[in-house]
């Protein structure tokens, strides 16, 4: 609690007389703070009760009845009553109706004069209520708007989530000034000092329609207002109110949080109450203690300052019951007014000098403001130092300070000495950061001025002094100097400006570089002197030429691809020429469909064959080669070959899939080594027996009687991947209108999606197509359908006739 005294230890030894008075003074200073706010609140009460006797011609006690009437029929503390009359605002239902001096005679109530704390009986205690309670007794020592604007963002910020509040009034029809601030960086808040007559602009519409605006979201929010925010995405909520108290409005406050969402019933009862209570603070025209003049007065001066360049302020002196003056305060203050902390113009008004700048005290400016405000004389005083720490960080900056008396207040001005030395270092580090340098050449005393970053540029010793125009050529790069020979003659003759890129030769290699110059002539048209840059573009052309070196890689390397892309399309074509068709083989109707994916340049690995056999079987085989290009593709013409051979000699299915598997890991064992999955299948027609084996490809699927169910897998792994893989055999008797589908993977695998759902959609579109006659052409459908051709498909379907005989065997 500020004013509490804590009593040190007894065993620190302090005398009982030390103690005794140090308890006197924490109980002083006790009733000191106790008295000062007694007095805010009671000013307020007394200047709420004179309002409501010029209003209503009561009484003074029949006045302060009715606010504590008003207060007490709306729930609300005195204090707020207060301020709401001061506001000219009624409650949220409207006003309360003017009572009659018989109605009021008959109530009772306390003096006004009997205490210093007014609590309203029945009031609501939640965080909202005494958030209110607490604006209520802040506004009675709150400077507005200003500190109206730090008082509501530090009351609303727990209760509601405020971050940061901004407090607008009307300055011309239709644009809005910032006249009060809290929560919100400094070239912020100087960037949204001033809106123009702009539309969409959420301030100016509150303005304009009367009403709140809620800002909750921002995408939204974005297609209709032009956001305020260093980026907007900072302020995910905001609210724009107008104060009320008589029409039209013309004050508006904001109210910007980091919170996103939207503002609920409670919160937006709460902001509107708060900005009720304001309302009057915000529109108070009452003198500030200490003015030796009316305020109108200050009025007049801001607006002669608004329309003055440089910078200046208006201080008015605070005196004590003395006469003896202990501070200043800055009443008005120019656009450039800038302190060593960076707070500019109105930014600086209602700051005291010493609370603001206490290193002030008992210097000789201190002692010259004194002696103008006494004589009249105006004050020039030598430069002079000032420091202050912001935020940590120490600021420092040399200040010539002039004052002049103006009717009991100061106008003080100043320049600011340091600001050439710091615009130097700025454009010292524009200079370095964009790596050029600025030149000027006097044509009449023939003198070269560069600046430092020239000398890096041109990587040349400071000692030996700039490069002389006539000397430029023996650094130059013998292709450019004609061009830019001439180009320097044109300058220098006609005066045409110039902006040509050269390279020049120095130890560390070629560098090349750029002059941007323009003339300056005389009265005659002749030129005088020349000014300009030079800015080192090496980096910048590097980089072009690597990335021009890269594009042409790029362009041999898709060449490269694109040839190879035809040879394997050649080759593909050549070795599955039906890539679409319908055939009778060994008493089955099979439809076979291959479709490539729209990958670009490579080709892939996948391939079926459907061939009759010696003993008039038939032999059904779907691959899937692993990579793309022509390595796939050879790999798949070595399988589809060789599998066809040993099938065509006699040899058993396992025995098939376990030499393609030696095959493809003694290929070639200096490269990386191949892999591909394989499922076959080798069908009787003399008993419809089908025996097929697999090598880590998917199952076939099999459609019988309506539903279609996927064959259990036998043992096998994918070819290439181990040398003991073990390879089984499993067999299914295929009865009359069966289907059998062998697929490859593109047909079903779909990027992060689980296997198991692009097998059930097969399944189900297989079932479709069936039942819509689509049997004849059941492959080519499906791998149309496929999944946007991200993979080569290739599907082979097998269907056995409802009137199919057993065939007979063959020799």
């Amino acid at each position: 609690m500020e004013g509490e005294f804590v009593a040190p230890d007894a065993d620190e030894g302090a005398p009982p007389e030390i103690l005794a008075l140090a308890m006197v003074v924490a109980r002083l200073r006790a009733e000191v703070a106790d008295l000062e706010g007694s007095a805010s609140m009671t000013a307020v009460l007394e200047r709420a009760r004179g309002v409501l006797m010029a209003r209503t011609g009561l009484s003074a006690d029949a006045a302060y009845r009715l606010l504590l009437d008003r207060a007490e029929q709306d729930r609300r503390t005195l204090l707020e009553e207060c301020w709401l009359t001061l506001g000219g605002v009624g409650g949220e239902s409207g006003p309360a109706p003017a009572p009659t001096l018989s109605g009021l005679a008959r109530k009772e109530g306390p003096s006004p004069f009997s205490a210093g704390r007014y609590v309203l009986r029945g009031a609501r205690t939640d965080g909202r209520r005494e958030a209110l309670a607490r604006l209520a007794r802040g506004l009675a020592d709150a400077r507005p708007p200003a500190g109206v604007a730090e008082l509501l963002r530090s009351v609303l910020g727990g209760p509601v989530g405020v971050d940061a509040v901004m407090i607008y009034t009307v300055a011309t029809p239709g644009s809005l000034e910032l006249v009060g601030s809290a929560g919100l960086a400094y070239a912020f808040a100087e960037q949204w000092s001033h809106i123009p007559p702009l539309s969409g602009v959420a301030a100016l519409e509150a303005v304009e329609v009367q009403e709140a605006v809620w800002l909750e979201d921002p995408v939204r929010d974005a297609l209709r207002y032009r956001l305020i925010g260093d980026p907007p995405e900072r302020w995910p909520s905001r609210a724009w109110l107008p104060v009320p108290g008589g029409l039209p409005m013309t004050t508006v406050v904001g109210f910007l949080r980091h919170r996103p969402g939207p503002f609920d019933t409670p919160t937006r009862t709460l902001l509107r109450r708060a900005v009720r209570l304001c309302g009057g603070p915000l529109r108070e025209d009452r003198a500030p203690r200490g003015a030796d003049a009316p305020a109108d007065d200050v009025s007049v001066v801001q607006r002669v300052f608004d329309a003055l360049a440089g910078p200046a302020v208006l201080l008015t002196p605070l005196r004590t019951e003395d006469g003896d003056i202990e501070d200043y305060r800055i009443d008005a203050a120019t656009r450039e007014a800038v302190d060593v902390a960076g707070r500019r113009g109105k930014e600086l008004v209602g700051r005291r000098i010493l609370e603001t700048y206490p290193t002030v005290a008992g210097t000789a400016l201190w002692d010259g403001y004194l002696e103008t405000l006494v004589t009249g004389t105006a004050y020039d005083g030598e430069p002079f130092t000032y420091e202050e720490v912001t935020a940590g960080v120490q600021q420092e900056s040399v200040y010539a300070v002039h004052a002049s008396r103006l009717d009991g207040r100061l106008v003080v001005s100043w320049v600011r000495h340091d600001t050439s030395a710091r615009e130097t270092r700025r454009l010292a580090d524009m200079q370095r950061l964009g790596n050029l340098g600025w030149a000027g050449w006097n044509l009449v005393t023939d003198t070269l001025t560069w600046s430092d970053q020239v000398y890096v540029v041109f990587d040349r010793d400071p000692a030996r002094g700039p490069v002389r125009l006539e000397e430029l050529p023996r650094h130059l790069v013998a292709e450019d100097l004609p061009r830019v020979g001439a180009a320097v003659q044109r300058l220098l003759v006609a005066g045409d400006p110039i902006d040509q890129p050269f390279r020049i030769t120095t130890a560390h290699g070629v560098r090349h570089l750029r002059i941007v110059a323009e003339a300056q002539r005389d009265g005659d048209g002749t030129p005088v002197e020349v000014h300009g840059f030079f800015q080192d573009l090496t980096a910048q052309k590097d980089a072009e030429l690597a990335l021009r070196d890269s594009e042409r890689d790029n362009l041999v390397q898709r060449g490269m691809l694109k040839a190879e892309r035809a040879l394997g399309a050649r080759l593909q074509d050549t070795l599955l020429p039906i890539p679409e068709q319908s055939l009778e083989l060994a008493g089955l109707r099979v439809d076979v469909a291959y479709v490539p994916a729209d990958r670009g340049l490579n080709v892939g690995g996948d391939w079926y064959s459907a061939i009759e056999l010696p003993d008039q079987s038939a032999l059904f085989v779907v691959g899937d080669v692993a990579g793309h290009g022509l390595a796939a593709v050879g790999t798949m013409a070595q399988l589809r070959f060789t599998t066809k051979g040993m099938t065509v000699t006699g040899s058993r299915l396992p025995d098939v899939l376990g030499r393609l598997n030696a095959l493809l890991l003694h290929t070639a064992p200096n490269e990386r080594r191949a892999t591909a999955t394989m499922v076959m299948g080798r069908y009787r027609p003399w008993d419809h027996r089908l025996t097929w084996v697999r090598a880590g490809h998917l199952p076939p699927l099999l459609v019988r009687g309506g539903r279609a169910s996927f064959l259990a897998q036998p043992e096998g792994c994918l070819l290439g991947a181990a040398p003991d893989s073990r390879y089984g055999q499993a067999e299914v008797t295929l009865l009359p209108g069966d289907h059998l589908l062998f697929y490859t993977d593109g047909l079903v695998e779909l990027p992060g999606e689980d296997l198991r759902v692009g097998l059930d959609r097969l399944a189900s579109q297989a079932l479709r197509l069936l039942r819509e006659g689509g049997h004849p052409v059941l492959a080519r459908t499906l791998a149309a359908a496929g999944p946007a051709n991200r993979d080569d498909i290739c599907v082979l379907a097998v269907h056995l006739p409802e009137d199919s005989p057993p065939g007979q065997r063959g020799s």
